[in-house]
């Protein structure tokens, strides 16, 4: 996914202060740690990133040539560095997808006029049910406020309102955004509940036949044309016992001038709709719409493949840290002119390239370490987090055992920064970590300048959260050495702009590696030292994933 480090463009003020901030640095890392460090080389970070980020990977789409050649080369690559097969004797994980790609669909919407937006520019819709055809007919309209459930904040949009067999809409984040009320939700930092998938799954809870959210741009943290492009073309899900039947029969985006329109036969605006969502007394309003659509659609199911190798460690070998990227990207579409093909250089061939060179550096450390470090380079992140989801459900070792996780999806690739911006500061204690490695930089940690748009919850590492193991998901933040958070601001303005799932994100032989190479190798001294000692760091009191990680533990009888 890669939208949390060039994700925002207003960050100067918020970094502006760590230029000036005093820190000490730590003493050099012990000759073990040092030797591992020095074995991270930015020549053959560059390679393997140019290689994997080739036309000849054709976009590491799954279900094509491109995955073949991707899991091959991570296999040969993991082998080569010195581990062995991190599942029994092989290196794959099976995980069972299916393809769903709609070859026509329709949506209207039928009150005192008809109302059917063009699907494309101002709807998206899909079925995630695997079946050849779905209809929706006549399905009443309900507003739902922000679609939430949420009995820790005295909180519930679907309060009074039975909305079986009808399609509801909602509006994307939550009201903690929405009021920047620090007392309400998380304030401004997005929860889970403000994520769209929460939406959908909430949605199906209640019964609704239909579930459209409403897209705008500063809540929901990207454009339009994100939407557009990632939903539209073949979609991939895992593949369930009820064929997703318990989903909605049509999901949905709607942008906000399709949204004015609806609200207006009610006669509010958008911005009332808003207000009127924003507090825990929101009673649902029935629009007086009926939703209309049909989904043809061709099936395809079939397995993509983690790939995982393993180090194994001496007298704590039964307990792991686990390093995860995704090696998936989008693939290439047939029907653009010109260049078709969505290389992923930055998302996710130098997340994936890190972990051969983490792989590398752990091998290369003499005496080996206490603890297992597992690697695993996961599949289908572009289409919901799936081979993440799949490995959190279905974990080759026990998470009751497994220590801690980092996750690396997109680095940087365009010189040193005096900061690391953490993503969901303030989690766990795996900062502390974090910030003893970096002293050792010469750098500080800072949180994340936009929580507002739930970054947390957008990459892999939120899967193995979910389930209890604290997670670590840092990156290069914005105030570079050369050039200041002046600099970062236009970064991440070109990224979004040009880069960010589109043809342009391709390798550049003009990158400065200095950044990335920095990166892992703080990823690798907080995994070197977790993986030398017999230490469990945990969630923070005020996470919401402490409670799910103390029940794992008494359950299992660890620690």
């Amino acid at each position: 996914m890669y939208t949390a480090r060039f994700g925002c463009l207003a960050l100067a003020i918020m970094i502006a202060g760590c230029e000036a901030r005093q820190h000490t640095p730590q003493p050099d890392p012990a000759p073990a740690t040092r030797s591992g460090i020095e074995a991270i080389d930015a020549d053959s970070y560059r390679d393997r990133v140019r290689k994997l980020a080739s036309d000849e990977f054709e976009g590491r789409a799954p279900f094509t040539d491109g995955e073949t050649k991707t899991i091959e080369f991570l296999r040969e690559e993991f082998q080569k560095a010195g581990l062995v097969p991190g599942n029994g004797d092989s290196w794959y994980q099976k995980v069972p997808l299916v393809e769903i790609t709609s070859e026509s669909a329709s949506l209207t919407l039928t009150g005192h006029s008809n109302l059917e937006p063009p699907l494309g520019e101002d709807a998206i819709i899909w079925t995630k049910r695997v079946t050849d055809a779905v209809k929706l007919s006549d399905s009443e309209l309900v507003f739902v406020g922000y679609g939430i459930v949420a009995p820790e904040y005295d909180w519930d949009d679907y309060e009074g309102i039975d909305v079986n067999g009808k399609t509801v809409v909602m509006l994307v984040n939550d009201p903690g955004y929405a009021t920047q009320d620090a007392n309400l939700f998380h304030g401004n930092a997005m929860t889970y509940y403000g994520r769209w998938t929460y939406k959908y799954e909430e949605a199906a809870r209640q019964g609704a036949a239909g579930a459209i959210v409403i897209h705008e741009v500063q809540p929901a943290g990207y454009p339009w044309e994100v939407v557009s492009s990632g939903w539209t073309g073949p979609q991939f899900d895992l593949v369930t016992a009820d064929k997703n039947f318990s989903r909605p029969v049509i999901e949905g985006w709607i942008n906000t001038t399709t949204a004015a329109e609806i609200f207006a036969a009610a006669g509010i605006t958008l911005e009332d709709a808003r207000r009127a969502a924003l507090h825990s007394d929101f009673e649902a309003k029935v629009l007086p719409w009926k939703v209309s659509g049909e989904i043809k659609n061709s099936i395809r199911e079939s397995s993509s493949y983690n790939v995982l190798g393993l180090l194994p460690g001496s007298d704590l070998a039964d307990e792991y840290i686990v390093y995860m990227a995704h090696w998936d990207h989008m693939g290439r579409d047939e029907s653009l002119e010109g260049d078709q093909i969505f290389n992923g250089a930055v998302d996710n061939a130098t997340g994936t390239t890190a972990l051969l060179e983490l792989a590398e550096a752990f091998a290369s450390v003499e005496p080996p370490v206490r603890r297992s470090v597992l690697f695993v380079a996961v599949t289908a992140e572009e289409s919901g987090l799936l081979g993440s989801r799949y490995y959190g459900t279905n974990p080759v070792y026990p998470l009751a055992n497994t220590v801690a996780g980092v996750n690396m999806d997109g680095l940087n690739v365009h010189g040193r920064t005096r900061d690391v911006a953490v993503v969901g500061f303030g989690s766990s204690e795996l900062e502390q970590y974090l910030s003893r490695a970096a002293r050792s930089q010469d750098r500080v940690i800072v949180a994340e300048p936009t929580p507002e748009k739930g970054f947390f919850y957008r990459s892999d590492h939120f899967n193995l959260a979910k389930q209890g193991v604290p997670v670590l998901y840092a990156e290069s933040g914005f105030d570079y050495r050369e050039g200041g958070t002046r600099r970062g601001t236009e970064l991440a303005r070109d990224w979004i702009e040009n880069r960010y799932h589109k043809v342009g994100d391709e390798y550049r032989e003009d990158w400065d590696m200095s950044g990335a190479i920095e990166d892992i190798r703080l990823y690798f001294m907080i995994g070197h030292e977790l993986a030398a000692s017999d230490a469990w760091p945990e969630w923070y009191s005020t996470s919401e994933f402490k409670n799910i990680r103390e029940a794992m533990l008494e359950t299992a009888g660890s620690r």
